[in-house]
């Protein structure tokens, strides 16, 4: 719950979910959710201004809040484009866009096999976006492909489910009531995909990406009390599982989960600490010939 998702094919899984059900309660809770994680955009937007970067692309962009801050940050002399595999979260981003009057771009499309244009961007970022890749490596050296000469990528993703238990309170609240609950597959791509730090290093490398640095970070996120039933009922697996749910079904799991939340409440606000890497890489030999060659075959 609360996960930031990204573009990726598996077995067009992602696709249904993110065009469906899933990507439209993103919509309607995109204030909360960019509220919520303010303090990881703030970072990327710091990373924009530290790189000089005029040419940005945003991994899994969303609803645009990134997209859109980055794209304020750098003013009219750059360009910001923000991809995601989610129609309606991409329409909310556009709209977004044009109604602040902001020249950013949003494509359409899973970054994993999207055919960019070589060395097209000098900083690739993504707010926790970047763990639902199929194929992580084939995923990162299209990246890599899609990088001018010492660009840098710097994402943001979560480490494991045991160092965010908020993120699976609710699941776990909720399971003898919720029996179908999907499993957390470790490695698979999701949330936590990204938790072995080794396994992230091993990625990077094989795709093409050198002068690697994967650092814990840990942030305070907070969302107001009043908004914690919504959130609870709506987003991530629990959500999902409720959307089918009878009604009395569907009281019953609130009431719990809403329950189980409560270490987190302070007040009229819940906090808890994100435990994410911070990812950073530089791509200084030459593009990646996994994408290369898919690009070329």
């Amino acid at each position: 719950m609360g996960e930031q998702r990204q573009t990726s094919g598996n077995g067009g899984e992602q696709a249904a979910l993110w065009n469906g059900a899933s990507g439209q309660a993103w919509v309607e809770h995109q204030g909360l959710l960019d509220n919520m994680f303010r303090p990881l955009e703030a970072q990327l937007v710091q990373a924009a201004g530290n790189a000089a970067a005029q040419r940005i692309l945003d991994v899994g962009c969303g609803t645009g809040s990134t997209t859109l801050a980055l794209a304020r940050h750098i003013g009219v002399e750059g360009h910001c484009t923000g991809i995601d595999i989610s129609a309606p979260m991409l329409a909310a981003a556009r709209t977004r866009a044009q109604r602040e009057g902001i020249d950013a771009s949003f494509v359409h499309a899973d970054a994993q096999e999207h055919a960019f244009a070589p060395a097209s961007f000098d900083l690739i970022v993504s707010r926790l976006g970047v763990m639902f890749f199929d194929d992580p490596v084939l995923a990162f050296a299209n990246l890599r492909w899609a990088a001018t000469s010492d660009a840098t990528l710097h994402c943001i993703a979560w480490r494991s489910a045991a160092e965010n238990p908020f993120m699976t309170t609710a699941e776990r609240a909720a399971a003898p009531l919720l029996p179908g609950l999907p499993p957390r597959r470790p490695g698979a791509p999701g949330q936590f995909a990204f938790g072995d730090r080794e396994r992230v290093l091993s990625i990077l490398q094989a795709s093409g990406w050198d002068d690697i640095d994967i650092v814990p970070t840990d942030v305070t996120c907070t969302l107001p009390e009043p908004a914690l039933a919504g959130y609870l009922s709506r987003l991530g697996p629990v959500g999902l599982a409720l959307q089918g749910a009878d009604a009395t079904t569907r009281a019953r799991v609130i009431d719990i989960v809403r329950a189980a939340f409560a270490p987190y409440v302070q007040g009229d606000t819940v906090r808890y600490t994100a435990a994410c890497w911070t990812i950073t890489a530089r791509a200084t030999a030459t593009a990646s010939p996994i994408a290369r060659d898919r690009d070329h075959a």
